[in-house]
């Protein structure tokens, strides 16, 4: 048998590869294991040199590992596209968010507003300052501690709104997903893997990299929650 893959991604990739390495697996008889955990731990551990094979975190952070010599130069291959959307608690009362104006209301009635310290959690930053409400809803701001779904805070109804990827919120139970953000506000992150300098296999792992970017993993990602990058 193969020597077995090894590597990290954030958690809103966590179903997409689980069902994607089952199929490469199948295809290949390669053995792969890859560890989910919050974005930020993750980027962490594969910067301080920990042993992986490969990496899938948000498109802008493999970047940054590859400047810093953690990832292979020119071994990045985008994966997904995934959008936020947004969650209430099971049964609560759903506020409009069809339109950029609405999204804005129904953020400024919330008593309490969650996301995470992923990139959708950094970009709903900036839309909040760009609407000019960042210092109105300041107090009222929930950030999951990273690899915490901010979908379980809705559900205990920490918070009444919750804000992250699709991907993260559409298996959590308890949660009713109301909707994505609206297009004109919609935060869009590209996911991507890289092959870790680490890696003793760098052949292997590319060649998995390969199946992930490929075509024929279209329809896992539309059934998770994304788009093909």
């Amino acid at each position: 048998m193969s020597e077995q893959l090894t590597g990290i991604s954030s958690m809103a990739t966590r179903q997409l590869l689980a069902e994607l390495i089952q199929d490469y697996e199948r295809l290949s008889g390669q053995p792969v294991v890859a560890e989910s955990v919050g974005g930020v731990d993750a980027a962490r551990r594969v910067e301080s040199g920990e042993e992986f094979d490969f990496v899938v975190l948000a498109a802008n952070v493999i970047d940054r590992l590859e400047a810093a010599g953690r990832v292979v130069s020119g071994s990045r291959v985008d994966v997904a596209r995934s959008g936020v959307a947004i969650a209430v608690a099971a049964g609560a009362s759903r506020p409009d968010v069809g339109t950029e104006a609405a999204l804005r209301d129904a953020v400024l009635a919330a008593h309490r507003v969650g996301y995470s310290t992923g990139p959708s959690g950094l970009h709903l930053t900036r839309l909040f300052e760009r609407w000019g409400i960042a210092d109105v809803v300041a107090p009222r701001v929930v950030q999951a501690p990273p690899g915490v779904p901010v979908g379980a805070l809705v559900a205990r109804r920490d918070v009444e709104l919750g804000f992250q990827q699709l991907s993260e919120l559409m298996h959590l139970p308890g949660i009713d997903v109301i909707g994505p953000m609206p297009a004109e506000a919609q935060i869009v992150t590209v996911f991507s893997a890289g092959i870790c300098t680490a890696s003793g296999k760098k052949d292997v792992a590319k060649a998995l990299l390969s199946f992930l970017a490929s075509s024929r993993c279209d329809k896992a990602k539309l059934s998770q929650g994304m788009e093909p990058a």
